[in-house]
């Protein structure tokens, strides 16, 4: 009996050990990892991917260029040769839009020994694919001035850490394909734009990542991806020549495949700054102060879809409640009819500055408002937005700023979409988003995507003037009551160990019952 006593008191001790341990390796979390990636039209990208002619950033031809190439990737008409020409009136001037499939570059490094790769991000699929061996794709870039860039392409033979995935594997979708379970794994994956597709095999190998504490430990992470032998459309006329980074929902996917090796949570996120740079951060569940929102999965094809409550404009509310999917991919922010209606018409009957008239062709928002020359500052209505479970949205960059031929107008920059609203890159700069699909929540919370400090309302211009970052807004106060970020580092470790204590005290507990 005795015996029987300590062993209890041995194991009860041990599982309280087990417990705590668990508690604490909760409480830290998984790593968090990430790179910089950088616009379209930033001069680290432009100065690598063809130009073809692409209008100067912020000018009103960059902007048509920028809504006609959202229209196509819509309509599933990319490649189409009749829509992807943009004509401007004030000449024959014509820009192609084929090669502007994909807003955001970033460079990572993969196998053993590494090699770099200029990589698209897309959150609206889901695979990670290289050229790999290939026997149709782009193997160098003609860059500005004549010159030529030469680009790797991956080789399973030439990477020690590299490994197929055979036909038996959870992640190969395409077993029907397949001579035997040991076969190598096919896949094809085919893009809204007609003619675009990338064929290959699935690999396994290192990508290389660096930790975001102060440390910048590398982390070899092993993930599965595309060993892309044949590209086809767009893919040769510069839209992603050098690979593309899939963060959709599946398991395919990098996030998805981190968290199932237990490199990072089952979460990312993507902060967007406005110079055109920004990060993304592997294993980010956000912060205990950030403002959430469940995400609405929805099978077949699953998108980082939220409910929308309320809208609020210049201080007045008006209850509409509709769906809308979070897309960085997307330059500005489409909205179905009442919801475009309300911010539009109501941001109009609060403006202060006379509406700009313009012709279609001249720019693509309907909504625009000619500044006075002498004014170096201007007041505007503050735009809200409340989520599904009553978080707030404040829109920082409603607006964009348009040097014209007569004088300097902004815009209202939202447009009208027929099937589903999209919050698109311009709402979503100066957060951090979170895209928690562990929990299924979108969180955001105001950041310059650098030090961690709360993001400045500034507008995007190429005026020398203080024009470009107007008041704070006289319509709408609570919007400029922006939270600081400076992380309250006695508040988080007192938070920390109290979490801690009370976990401990609660096994002790539950040991002795």
């Amino acid at each position: 009996m005795v015996w029987y006593s300590s062993c209890r008191i041995l194991f009860l001790g041990l599982l309280i050990l087990l417990a705590s341990s668990w508690v604490l390796d909760r409480c830290e979390g998984f790593g968090e990892f990430g790179f910089e990636f950088h616009h379209r039209f930033s001069d680290q990208v432009v100065g690598v991917l063809p130009g073809d002619g692409l209008p100067n950033r912020d000018s009103s031809k960059y902007y048509r260029v920028m809504a006609h190439r959202d229209r196509l990737i819509r309509g599933r008409r990319l490649a189409n040769e009749d829509q992807s020409l943009v004509t401007f009136s004030d000449g024959n001037e014509t820009v192609r839009v084929d090669a502007l499939g994909f807003l955001h570059y970033a460079n990572v490094t993969v196998g053993t020994p590494s090699d770099w790769f200029m990589v698209a991000l897309d959150t609206g699929s889901d695979l990670f694919w290289l050229p790999c061996d290939c026997t149709n794709c782009v193997r160098e870039l003609k860059a500005p001035g004549g010159s030529s860039l030469d680009l790797n392409i991956y080789s399973p033979n030439a990477s020690s850490t590299s490994t197929k995935v055979p036909c038996n594997s959870t992640l190969c979708t395409r077993g029907d394909r397949c001579a035997s379970p040991e076969s190598d794994c096919p896949y094809q994956i085919r893009y809204l734009s007609n003619g675009t597709s990338s064929t290959g095999v699935l690999v396994e190998d290192v990508l290389h990542l660096v930790s975001n504490d102060k440390s910048s430990k590398a982390i070899p992470a092993r993930v599965t991806f595309g060993c892309g032998q044949v590209q086809t459309g767009v893919f040769h006329d510069g839209a992603a020549p050098n690979g593309l980074f899939g963060l959709g929902l599946e398991d395919i996917s990098v996030p998805s495949v981190l968290a199932k090796e237990g490199i990072a949570a089952n979460s990312f996120s993507m902060c967007f700054g406005n110079d055109g740079a920004g990060r993304i951060s592997f294993g980010d569940k956000g912060s205990v102060d950030q403002r959430e929102t469940p995400l609405n999965i929805r099978q077949p094809h699953p998108t980082y879809n939220i409910t929308v409550t309320k809208i609020s404009v210049g201080g007045n509310t008006g209850d509409l409640e509709f769906d809308a999917v979070f897309d960085s991919g997307t330059s500005f922010t489409y909205l179905t009819d009442a919801a475009y209606t309300l911010i539009s018409e109501s941001f109009n009957s609060l403006a202060l500055d006379k509406r700009y008239q313009t012709t279609d062709s001249e720019l693509p928002f309907e909504y625009c408002y000619a500044l006075s020359p002498n004014k170096d500052s201007f007041q505007y209505p503050a735009v809200n937005l409340t989520m599904k479970g009553g978080s707030s949205y404040p829109v920082y960059h409603p607006l964009v700023v348009i040097p014209m031929k007569d004088t300097d107008v902004y815009c209202l920059a939202i447009m009208k979409i027929e099937d589903i609203s999209i919050i698109g890159q311009n709402f979503m700069t100066g957060y951090r988003v979170v895209f928690d699909r562990e929990k299924l929540i979108l969180g955001w919370k105001e950041s310059d995507c650098y030090t961690g400090e709360t993001s400045a309302r500034t507008l995007p211009s190429n005026r020398s003037s203080s024009s470009a970052r107007p008041p704070a807004s006289s319509f709408d106060p609570e919007a400029t009551n922006i939270p600081s970020q400076r992380p309250n580092t006695s508040t988080t470790s007192a938070a920390y160990s109290l979490s801690i204590s009370l976990s401990l005290f609660f096994f002790s507990i539950l040991a002795i019952l």
